[in-house]
């Protein structure tokens, strides 16, 4: 019987564990979309408890406190710190095969030296332990990160954001990247029209640009995407419920844009009329400067109505939806590529039953101009455990290539998430040490590990251009 979560975890056999400790385990991390917020970064903090560092808008263990009939009150309300502490340490014991189990004990063995299982009986000493060392400057956000060997971290920035937590962090030097990503969402909400003209009227204050028409609109948005561009940006992001390929006039979005500041709600065909027309300008613009756009496909966000009020979004009410994908797109990607002004573009779905089609729409835009141009990427969401990351990783071996994929990211708001990294590399490794035990691959533990450093670190280098 094996040890839990020794040093071959995740490895099953001699040439997995050659594979990972000789190849994948020293590189650095290059996490190319996350939700960090920068001004913790910035300001070097030092996180009060475990509870701050660890609970603190972590809705996938939210998700599960209240599985486990923990009242709000201990999640998301005003009980103290301590109090949500223990009340996930009762919760944990019962994460057994969930990938929750394997993240809270990676977290506190790689950051905190502890490799006692977190339950009632040992949450006392874990919380004092681990809250001591994360007063001490050891233990500032800064230090974290470089601990991790990260180089590159990518945020997700509204438009409107001024970047200023970028701009220090660079000019201190601090040794790690972090770069903004521009994330335009709210600027084509046409479903919520009072929100959207609120942030219309916080652009025009911002770019000093007199919004009156669909054409200064987009002159006002491209002001702020070539301020990013300024400020280091090389990647867009967007969390849609699926693409938006609607054909429309320019009269037709004209039209639509006055009855948006009028105030109207929108009839369905012109709210996909609207989003269509940003998307593709967004995508211009992209393919402009260079920049790698991400699409994240599937998520039906805000189920729950009640909690919703309660708690407001991004709390742990969202879910994965079943939205037609193909269609549209493969209308999206056609529309840009027939005038070869397609960007280099990531495709990330939450649903598995869409991972043949999005693996198999990559290869209709490879043109073999860049080595995966069109990426199927990373297991997204919840999809991000041991059976989603291998689901996702044979999809893409399947039917594109593997060797070319730019690897893992986070996709989080802690700074204690980086083990995933250490996850999705031990998974590959398997992967391939399995194949070449079985005698499905050559034992070429030279080609095969050159291979797995690219998914791990150097294929995302060279994509992104970092």
């Amino acid at each position: 019987m094996k040890e839990f979560l020794d040093e071959n975890f995740l490895l099953h056999g001699k040439t997995a564990q050659r594979l990972y400790h000789e190849y994948a385990a020293a590189l650095p991390i290059i996490d190319y979309h996350c939700h960090l917020p920068t001004d913790e970064i910035a300001d070097n903090i030092n996180f009060k408890n475990l509870t701050h560092a660890w609970l603190y808008g972590d809705h996938y263990k939210w998700r599960a406190m209240r599985a486990n009939g923990v009242s709000e009150e201990y999640v998301t309300g005003n009980k103290s710190d301590p109090e949500k502490f223990r009340q996930w340490a009762a919760t944990v014991p019962y994460t057994l095969r969930n990938p929750l189990y394997h993240w809270t004990h990676l977290e506190l063995r790689r950051y905190f030296n502890v490799d006692q299982l977190l339950s009632p009986a040992t949450s006392a000493d874990i919380y004092e332990e681990c809250s001591t060392k994360l007063q001490t400057p050891e233990y500032a956000v800064k230090n974290m990160v470089t601990r991790m060997n990260v180089e590159v971290v990518c945020t997700t920035d509204d438009p409107l954001d001024n970047l200023e937590h970028h701009q220090k962090l660079k000019n201190d030097g601090y040794t790690v990247k972090v770069l903004p990503a521009f994330r335009p969402d709210k600027a084509m909400n046409v479903d919520d029209i009072p929100a959207l003209n609120q942030y219309i009227g916080k652009l025009e204050e911002i770019t000093g640009i007199d919004i009156s028409n669909f054409e200064t609109y987009l002159g006002a948005l491209k002001k702020r995407h070539d301020y990013f561009a300024a400020n280091g940006c090389k990647i867009s992001d967007h969390g849609l419920e699926q693409l938006y390929a609607e054909d429309y006039t320019e009269n037709d979005i004209s039209d639509i844009f006055k009855k948006i500041r009028s105030g109207y709600i929108l009839m369905p065909l012109e709210i996909l009329k609207f989003k269509s027309a940003m998307l593709f300008h967004f995508a211009l613009w992209d393919h402009e400067k260079g920049w790698v756009q991400q699409y994240h496909l599937g998520a039906l966000r805000n189920n729950n109505t009640r909690a919703l009020n309660q708690c407001g979004p991004d709390t742990g009410w969202d879910s994965i939806g079943d939205f037609s994908q193909a269609r549209a797109l493969s209308r999206f990607l056609n529309k840009l590529d027939k005038d070869d002004k397609l960007a280099k573009t990531i495709l990330y779905n939450i649903n598995p039953a869409d991972n043949e089609i999005i693996a198999a729409m990559t290869g209709n835009f490879n043109d073999g101009s860049v080595a995966g141009k069109i990426q199927f990427g990373s297991a997204w969401w919840f999809l991000d455990q041991k059976d989603g990351m291998t689901r996702q990783l044979n999809t893409l071996s399947n039917m594109g290539l593997l060797s070319r994929m730019v690897g893992m990211l986070t996709d989080s708001r802690s700074f204690l998430s980086f083990p995933r990294h250490e996850y999705f590399r031990r998974l590959v490794c398997n992967l391939f040490g399995e194949d070449i035990d079985n005698g499905e691959l050559p034992n070429d533990l030279t080609w095969t590990g050159k291979i797995i450093q690219d998914i791990c670190y150097y294929n995302a280098k060279n994509y992104f251009h970092f």
